[in-house]
């Protein structure tokens, strides 16, 4: 019985985790404009790149500040020679393997270099810097793309709305017009005619479906989103399309756009690196001053030392004989008895130390320095040529979204005008149609021309929200959508 009940608890356990992982268990996700956009920022992979860039410039400015530090250095030997060899620590011949060990230690630091190290660690800065508006301006690509192909999908949803609902209204007509064909109270022409118009808008239909879907598409392609079927965005209550403030113009938004945009922000800083390069380019022909010092010592397998612990021994030698009476002659000698001199007592008096100013003055090497002198300013001026180029594109964009947007307004105001005489037009048309004094070809032509006024509308409409937010985003507000 426990058994069967613990099979029965498992099962009803696994059966829901599945359940919930599956996605059964949570409500479909709706997709709103900034949740495209956070998702779009996290997962880019040009974001993800450049990051990287930032990350290494970081490592430059440490090492460049870093090397104007003192370096240290230090490093050690263990050496076996066999052989006849000369001792460096002796400099006496030795015949059998002798072990012998070096410790050095050095620090140098330069004084003066023409502020070349200064320089260096400065434009690198500087170069850090530009790295963070360069992610910014990937980061503001990317979020305009998303509203670009978020609004699309909204409009693609209205314009799908439009088409059903003109194809639920020729639906009920075809319906009326049957009957009054099967009691012989319209031509059969007419019919024909109404269920061509209705076979028309089922294609009008399809075709509004497949825009949206390939607009869906492709903003989750954009925002490197796995493609998905329940894929579905937010459809705000959008504001009503409003005239932007009269005071706002192209040139009050471009001064403000040229204080704070980060395209023109790193071009500024590109030339701020290109003058530290020059700078830096100018150090070469410039004499460095230096200071080095060092502490080193060894020890030697053949270094000896009298014995302390073992007295001399006092010994008579023959050292030849008398020329006339050819007696020896003797003399005695103390012999003293040596050992090999410890490795600390080596350490400590092998020890040498040194300090020393260097100054080096370059004379000829061979044009290089005019050279990186006579490149460092090209790249000045490209980096101010590009700054030029970058004002210019940013003055031309925004004149562009605001005759952009200005000529969105009026197509929108005139299509309004359009859409509500249209409607009064078909409204006239139907009871026209509906007491039979109107042909059904007069008929659809008139609801063409409302379907077609309604979607001009809604695309004036769209192109003025997006080319606003164009403007809006240049005088620094955040990409988003207004709601009521």
């Amino acid at each position: 019985m426990q058994a069967n009940t613990f099979k029965l608890w498992l099962t009803s356990f696994l059966f829901f985790t599945f359940w919930v992982i599956s996605g059964n268990g949570q409500a479909q996700k709706i997709w709103t404009l900034e949740d495209c956009i956070n998702y779009a920022l996290e997962n880019n992979l040009d974001v993800n790149k450049q990051l990287l860039i930032v990350e290494s410039n970081k490592d430059q400015v440490l090492q460049s500040g870093l090397s104007m530090l003192p370096n240290l250095n230090a490093n050690g030997t263990n050496v076996w020679n066999f052989g006849q060899t000369i001792d460096q620590y002796t400099n006496t011949f030795a015949t059998n393997t002798v072990r012998s060990n070096n410790f050095y230690i050095s620090s140098n630091v330069t004084l003066f270099s023409g502020l070349q190290k200064l320089n260096t660690y400065k434009e690198n800065k500087i170069n850090l810097m530009a790295s963070k508006y360069d992610m910014d301006v990937i980061k503001n690509n990317i979020s305009l793309s998303v509203a670009g192909y978020y609004l699309d999908i909204l409009f693609n949803l209205e314009l799908l709305d439009i088409a059903r609902a003109q194809l639920s209204i020729t639906t009920s007509q075809s319906e009326r017009m049957e009957k009054l064909v099967d009691a012989g109270s319209a031509a059969r022409g007419d019919l024909l005619n109404i269920q061509a118009q209705k076979a028309s808008e089922k294609l009008t239909v399809v075709d509004a479906e497949n825009r949206l879907y390939i607009s869906t598409l492709s903003l989750q392609q954009l925002i490197d989103l796995p493609v998905s079927s329940d894929f579905q965005v937010e459809k705000p209550m959008l504001k009503p399309v409003q005239s932007p403030d009269d005071k706002i113009n192209a040139g009050v938004i471009f001064e403000h756009a040229l204080k704070t945009r980060p395209e023109i922000k790193s071009a500024e800083l590109r030339v701020e690196s290109a003058q530290k390069r020059l700078a830096i380019a100018r150090g070469y022909v410039q004499p460095t001053l230096s200071l080095s010092g060092s502490w080193g010592t060894g020890y030697s397998g053949v270094a000896r030392q009298l014995d302390p612990d073992s007295p001399p021994v006092y010994r008579f030698d023959s050292v030849g004989y008398t020329k006339t009476s050819q007696e020896a002659v003797i003399i005695g000698q103390l012999n003293y008895n040596y050992r090999t001199k410890s490795f600390t007592d080596q350490l400590r008096d092998n020890s040498n130390q040194s300090v020393g100013f260097y100054l080096n003055i370059p004379i000829f090497n061979g044009w290089a320095g005019r050279t990186a002198i006579s490149q460092a300013k090209i790249q000045k001026s490209q980096a101010e040529l590009d700054l030029g180029i970058r004002t210019r594109d940013l003055r031309k964009t925004i004149e562009q979204a605001y005759a952009d947007a200005a000529s969105a307004l009026q197509k929108y105001t005139a299509s309004q005008e359009k859409v509500k005489a249209q409607t009064e037009a078909f409204k006239y048309a139907q009871q026209k149609f509906d007491v039979g004094v109107m042909t059904s070809f007069d008929y659809n032509n008139s609801k063409k021309d409302l379907t077609r006024s309604e979607s001009e509308l809604l695309q004036a409409k769209y192109d003025f929200i997006f080319k606003t937010t164009i403007l809006d985003f240049y005088m620094g507000s955040p990409i988003k959508i207004d709601r009521e």
